[in-house]
C-alpha cells in the first residue's frame, strides 16, 4: 500500500480525520501534516508542506481538503514535480490518475460530503496511469516546469509530429 501525506487548512480540518480513518481502512500508510485545529490557518502552509513532502519522495501520495479545494492545489502545484488535481467527482480523480499521474488529490469540504470524499480517493487510489501518450504530455509539463523551452520543443517535434503547426 502507499504512504500517503495529507493536509488540510481550518476549513478542511473537520473532514480530514474522516478520510484518515477510511485510508487506514484500506491499508494506507497516512501522515497529518496539519492544520491540526479549527483555528483559522492559511492553505499555502498545507499545501506546500505536503507537495514536498511528495516532491522530496518522502511520500507516494498526498491529499489536500480546503474549503473548494482549489487554493490548496493551485499551491502544491507551485511545487515543482507536483500534479495535483482538485475533483469534486470520481471520474475526474480516475482519469487524472490514469493520463496524467496525479500525484496529490485535493477536494473541497465546503463542496463535496465526507462519503462522495471517500468514493473519489478510492477512484483515484485505484487508478493507474496508463503511459504511453500522456507519459509524452507529462514530460512536456515538466519541460514547461524547467522553463526549458528547447526540451519542450524537443518532444513536441520528436514525439507528437501530427501535432505540429502547420
Amino acid at each position: 500500500m502507499s504512504k500517503i501525506a495529507i493536509g488540510s487548512d481550518h476549513v478542511g480540518y473537520e473532514l480530514k480525520p474522516i478520510i484518515i480513518e477510511y485510508l487506514k481502512e484500506l491499508g494506507h500508510e497516512v501522515t497529518d501534516f496539519g492544520a491540526y485545529s479549527s483555528e483559522r490557518t492559511d492553505y499555502p502552509i498545507y499545501g506546500k508542506k505536503v507537495a514536498e513532502e511528495v516532491a522530496n519522495h518522502n511520500y507516494d501520495l498526498g491529499i489536500l481538503i480546503c474549503g473548494t479545494g482549489v487554493g490548496i492545489s493551485l499551491s502544491a502545484n507551485k511545487v515543482p514535480g507536483i500534479r495535483a488535481v482538485v475533483c469534486s467527482e470520481p471520474y475526474s480523480a480516475k482519469l487524472s490518475k490514469q493520463h496524467n499521474n496525479t500525484n496529490i488529490l485535493a477536494f473541497g469540504s465546503r463542496v463535496i460530503g465526507s462519503e462522495l470524499a471517500k468514493m473519489i480517493v478510492k477512484e483515484w487510489l485505484d487508478a493507474k496511469f496508463i503511459g504511453g501518450r500522456h507519459q509524452r504530455r507529462i514530460d512536456e509539463m515538466a519541460a514547461i516546469e524547467e522553463k526549458n523551452d528547447k526540451k519542450f520543443e524537443s518532444i513536441r517535434v520528436s514525439n507528437n509530429q501530427k501535432y505540429l503547426d502547420k
